[in-house]
């Protein structure tokens, strides 16, 4: 039996990983085993349920205030342990999260073969988004395999002078989990959302990145305000994340307004409807930037560059950076300009048409099956 590791310790991570981890368990001569670190905790047990996933490792790591180095030293203590219990021939991370990192770290220090699901992605600016965007580079060059999810990030590993052998274009695995979860049924009522109007059109707002904690955060959700203030038919759907510097600014600028649905987190299963119900994406989201366009629904990027250009390419986003009127006016425009949005909202969405988990199986598969 061939033995894989999977790693991941947030949702965005187990949400990707999780139609891989399905993938690994129904293939006959695999032994599948799940190791989490837990990074974040009550967020990640949330998908986890959803995909009925068990984790035969789990490290726990979550802490009040823990700072980055607290995160890296405990995921690589951690998972150092478990590859050396149970000695995978083969251990799968994800994307760009300090786990990922741990997780390929401590392959390389066991000598373990390390497979890099999501890989390539780059926006050549080492603190956007911080940590993320060195934590994939960091992991490209201690992985021996790299899952990249479109034709750019290949390309990205290409001239990092990554071996083109080693490479595989799968699409990403998000879209294959998106697709699965957003044909179940779901009762939106019970989540916060039973005054949301959806005959208005509904913006889904998501703002959480390190990058724009602070004045950008502030002056994002002052673009918000100014929009709902003038225009009646618009409501904003806003999962505002637990971190304490992102509810208190929410709070401040959104708190109390008409149309202004400030909700707790929610699950990954009414995620996926409130995003195949509203109008248009508003967000700092990394993994949004490919679901999106999945659902047919334009994305404004709130950030100054994006590590997925191709949806800057393929017309399904665009970037509006973090100024007040800069965000306001990429708002005002996929309100208002209706040929521009049926255009985004018709544009092909180039991560993916939810096969990934199969063809990184089968990859596997064929070079250690």
């Amino acid at each position: 039996m061939l033995k894989v590791l999977s790693i991941f310790g947030t949702r965005p991570e187990a949400i990707k990983m999780a139609p891989l981890v399905k993938a690994l368990a129904a293939q006959s001569g695999v032994a599948s085993k799940v190791a989490v670190t837990a990074q974040h905790r009550e967020m990640l047990d949330q998908v986890l349920s959803v995909f009925a996933i068990k984790p035969d490792y789990d490290l726990d790591i979550m802490r009040p205030e823990q700072t980055l180095e607290d995160v890296t030293s405990a995921a690589l203590r951690g998972l150092s342990s478990v590859i050396a219990d149970w000695q995978p021939q083969l251990v799968l991370v994800h994307g760009d999260t300090t786990t990922t990192l741990a997780g390929a770290l401590a392959a390389f220090y066991a000598k373990t073969p390390c497979g890099h699901v999501e890989a390539g992605l780059r926006t050549a600016d080492k603190y956007a988004p911080y940590p993320e965007e060195i934590n994939r580079r960091l992991t490209a060059a201690l992985a021996d395999w790299h899952f990249a999810p479109t034709p750019a990030a290949e390309q990205n590993l290409l001239k990092e002078n990554v071996a083109r052998e080693k490479i595989f274009v799968t699409g990403n695995t998000v879209i294959d989990a998106l697709l699965d979860v957003s044909q179940r049924e779901c009762d939106l009522s019970q989540y916060g959302l039973r005054q949301v109007d959806w005959q208005k059109r509904v913006i889904l707002l998501t703002c959480h990145r390190r990058e724009n904690w602070g004045r950008p955060m502030h002056d994002i959700f002052q673009a918000v305000k100014g929009v709902l203030e003038r225009y009646k038919d618009v409501e904003v759907v806003f999962p505002v994340h637990k971190n304490p510097l992102v509810r208190v600014i929410a709070h401040q600028v959104l708190g109390g307004l008409p149309r202004a649905r400030l909700v707790e987190p929610l699950d990954y299963l009414p995620f996926c409807h409130v995003l195949r119900r509203c109008h248009l994406v508003l967000t700092d989201s990394g993994g949004l930037q490919e679901e999106a366009p999945a659902l047919g629904k334009p994305v404004i990027v709130l950030r100054e560059v994006t590590e997925r250009p191709e949806a800057l390419e393929a017309g399904t986003a665009v970037l509006a950076g973090v100024g007040t009127a800069s965000v306001r006016a990429a708002l005002e425009g996929l309100l208002f300009d209706k040929a521009l949005y049926e255009k985004m909202a018709r544009a092909v969405n180039p991560f993916g048409d939810g096969q990934a988990a199969q063809r990184i199986t089968e990859v596997i598969m064929k070079n250690f099956g």
